[in-house]
């Protein structure tokens, strides 16, 4: 194609020694006259392949073109034209690589100046050189080396490395091409100026048992008729289990980023999970391949936490956002690859964080508040504009705090959200958050203290309910007997505890006028002492108030259980003289034999137990070998019959003491007269023996009691033991009194308290004892034998009145007593 055209040429592109031409044509323009012709000509043409005609085209004479010395004006050493002056023909002087000369245009001109002279004449000649399909598309590797998992998904695409053309246009790699499969296709992405991308895609799953490798070939073509093309090939190995692709956990990624972010922030963290296990789960973060320069030197990624991070220096004005490719692969040994796109959006600074002003502050408030009770007024400003000034506030969810809003914005109320208990906590330190609504958004916050008063809401509680107490009897008046304590939930005046004794029944109000009470430390003073004999258990109530307004009070019961002591010395019943001293003259015949019952020394003690149980011991005697004394029964009874040396009057003093931890004891004197014996006598003498007989026999059962004693004391104290260890909330006294008398020397007392029994052990009634009424409630008599009826029911009358007399002295004792 030749154009011709007069115009002169300021826009055509010129190699640097075409440019010096062009300069020197410029200075000599007012002399000559210029003119411009344009040829076309295909690259790589044989050198001396005509241009066109130039003599001809600008209607030259040829005749006079050596003469005026017609030539190519140019820098080159070896320029791509030549002129022949002859003809004034346009040849090529070598062979033209368009690729070479314009590598960076489409279109390819270069610019011939020709020169006449005699008069001066510059002509140029644009001669545009066409691009030839003179290059096949170049992969960069012969042969591409995949590995894929057998178990990828129908759809799984693999990202190839472009083919390159240096030819452009149509000339350029237009398509790409994969030799006939079933298990793969190819589609081609389209990057503009990046060219176009294969992307290998699998479209049945593979199965490695049936093929481990597949031979594929990728072909590019240009766009020639018929068409160039480079092929490379696929080797893909199918690697056995790993079959999960990387996913991940978003299905979009779009992010904001402050320009000027320091190097090393972090942008967004990307995360991808891979279902399998081992190294095929694990999972490795990379940029994409396809990523422009640009981006890759701003943008870095962790491979191992997905952080993406800052790079290079963000710069809003020359780029407001980016859009970068992720891929996620795993470690798998045919690693699965997961493509994900990354939009960040640059944005510029919000630099002033939101200030909190708190106002009408109430820094205590009392645990009865009611919900929706205003604390503090809260008071929130950002300097910032627009979004970036918009700000929200904030508390923690698990406090009995929130805040409300008012009318205006930036004014929050701090109320209570639900009622307040301050014995669970009296303090909190309030956290107020505030946030504004930029990107990424600036907060601040604020801590206020909040005291939570008290009420009294709260009754004193005692440590024990009920309180039991054993009080030993004959106590000391006036000292401290055992105390009560009570505590309070609230603080300071509602925690100040007084204690007072319950008044309540003429009969308890008569009990507890003995007792009185520290109000301020519950200690509890006897002021009286307590006999065991009278008063075995009493009950009382103790109110303890605290000093709030109004006061709140409890109470709880107290059970005093009164525990006997050995205050009672035993008492003489016989021997007895008419002025009440403990005498006695006893009279017997000489020739009683040995065994003869003298007389017997009866007693009884007011104690109860052990404390309760007599021994009897001879203390004075004026001949041992006479007279011996049974230590249980109080029995005088003869050693050996009398002679006629043996003193006709013997002094016997008998010592009675108890079995109390301190023994209490008493004497009696028994003189003992010897008579000659007379007839009257010799009935009696048959009788005597009759009944000593009787006493031998009493003396066995006595024996056998005094086993049952030690059985029965061993059981009573493993019982007390129980039921100490186990006290019960409960207590009611009874007092339970046995009914069956085995004849032993020892009885028991039992206390029931609640579900627990009790049991005081002493000496019991032996056979042929009766039970009559005797000072001191129930008395043990034994009867003298030798007594008749008529003095026996005389002393029955005496004791039977003295009953009555204690009883009525004594209403409350119910103690048993015994003589022996």
């Amino acid at each position: 194609m030749l154009e011709f055209t007069m115009e002169q040429r300021s826009r055509v592109p010129r190699r640097p020694g075409q440019y010096l031409a062009g300069c020197i044509a410029a200075m000599l323009l007012f002399s000559g006259v210029s003119a411009q012709l344009k040829y076309s000509i295909s690259e790589e043409v044989n050198e001396g392949t005509v241009v066109g005609n130039i003599a001809k085209d600008l209607e030259l004479d040829k005749s006079i073109l050596k003469d005026r010395k017609y030539r190519i004006v140019s820098n080159d050493a070896e320029p791509f034209f030549r002129v022949n002056q002859d003809d004034g023909v346009l040849y090529v002087s070598q062979k033209i690589d368009r690729e070479k000369v314009c590598s960076q245009s489409s279109t390819c001109l270069l610019n011939v100046k020709t020169v006449l002279e005699n008069p001066l004449e510059v002509h140029y000649v644009v001669v545009e050189v066409l691009d030839i399909n003179d290059h096949t598309p170049v992969f960069q590797e012969n042969e591409l080396r995949l590995e894929i998992s057998e178990s990828v998904f129908s759809g799984a695409r693999f990202q190839l490395k472009a083919a390159k053309d240096p030819d452009s246009g149509r000339f350029s790699v237009q398509q790409y091409k994969l030799n006939q499969n079933d298990q793969f296709r190819l589609e081609v992405k389209d990057k503009g100026d990046d060219g176009k991308i294969p992307v290998l895609i699998v479209q049945k799953p593979l199965d490695r048992e049936t093929a481990k490798k597949h031979s594929l070939v990728l072909t590019a073509m240009d766009g020639d008729k018929p068409p160039k093309t480079g092929s490379m090939n696929i080797q893909i190995h199918i690697l056995d289990v790993n079959d999960n692709v990387p996913v991940f956990s978003s299905d979009a990624y779009s992010v904001t980023l402050r320009e000027n972010s320091p190097l090393g922030t972090t942008v967004v963290q990307v995360n991808a999970t891979d279902l399998d296990d081992g190294t095929n789960g694990e999972v490795i973060y990379s940029l994409g391949k396809s990523m422009n320069q640009q981006a890759l030197n701003i943008f870095d990624i962790n491979p191992i936490t997905g952080d993406i991070t800052v790079k290079g220096l963000i710069d809003y004005e020359e780029r407001d956002k980016y859009e970068i490719e992720i891929e996620a692969s795993d470690k798998g040994i045919a690693p699965l690859t997961t493509e994900k796109s990354v939009n960040i959006k640059i944005i510029d600074l919000n630099d002033n964080a939101p200030e909190i002003e708190v106002t009408s502050f109430s820094s205590s408030i009392p645990e009865d508040t009611r919900p929706g009770t205003t604390v503090a007024l809260i008071s929130v400003n950002d300097l910032d504009s627009g979004v970036n000034g918009k700000v929200i506030c904030s508390m923690s969810e698990d406090i009995p705090f929130t805040l409300a809003p008012t009318i205006q914005d930036t004014i929050f109320s701090l109320v209570t959200k639900y009622p307040l208990d301050r014995e669970k906590q009296s303090h909190y330190d309030l956290t107020i958050f505030a946030k504004d609504a930029g990107q990424p958004p600036l907060s601040s916050e604020k801590t206020i203290s909040v005291v939570v008063s008290d009420v009294n809401d709260n009754r004193p509680e005692f440590v024990l309910s009920p309180y039991t107490f054993y009080l030993s009897e004959a106590n000391e008046p006036g000292t401290s007997v055992f105390s009560v304590k009570a505590f309070d939930r609230d603080e300071n005046d509602n925690a100040i505890i007084s204690y007072q004794v319950g008044r309540g029944g003429k009969e308890n109000d008569k009990l507890t006028s003995f007792l009185n009470i520290n109000s301020e430390t519950g200690e509890i003073v006897a002021l009286k002492s307590f006999d065991f004999e009278t008063l075995k258990t009493f009950q009382f109530q103790v109110v303890a108030t605290d000093s709030g307004t109004p006061s709140l009070s409890s109470n709880v019961t107290v059970n005093v259980f009164i525990l006997d002591q050995n205050d009672n010395a035993p008492v003489i019943l016989h021997p007895l003289s008419s002025n009440g001293s403990a005498e006695g003259v006893e009279e017997i015949p000489r020739n009683v034999n040995a065994g003869h019952l003298v007389t017997k020394v009866r007693a009884y003690d007011a104690d109860i137990g052990y404390n309760g149980w007599l021994l009897f011991s001879l203390q004075e005697v004026t001949d041992h070998s006479l007279f011996g004394l049974d230590r249980y029964t109080g029995q005088i009874r003869t050693l050996r019959s009398f002679t006629e040396t043996d003193e006709a009057e013997h002094k016997l003093v008998i010592l009675v003491k108890d079995n109390g931890n301190v023994s209490l004891s008493a004497t009696a004197t028994v003189i003992v007269k010897l008579v000659e014996p007379k007839e009257a006598f010799a009935a009696s003498d048959v009788k005597s023996a009759a009944k000593d007989d009787e006493g031998n026999d009493v003396t066995f059962y006595l024996m056998i009691t005094l086993g049952g004693v030690s059985i029965l004391f061993i059981i009573s104290i493993i019982v007390l033991i129980a039921m100490q260890c186990s006290k019960s909330t409960e207590y009611t006294s009874k007092y339970l009194q046995e009914t069956n008398y085995d004849g032993t020397l020892c009885h028991s007392i039992q206390y029931r308290s609640g579900d627990k029994r009790y049991m005081l052990v002493g000496p019991r009634m032996s056979i042929g004892s009766t039970i009559v009424p005797g000072s001191h409630a129930n008395t043990l008599v034994l009867p003298d034998r030798r007594r008749t009826s008529e003095e026996q029911q005389r002393h029955s009358e005496r004791v039977h009145s003295g009953s009555e007399r204690q009883r009525s002295s004594h209403p409350v004792s119910t103690q048993l007593q015994w003589f022996c």
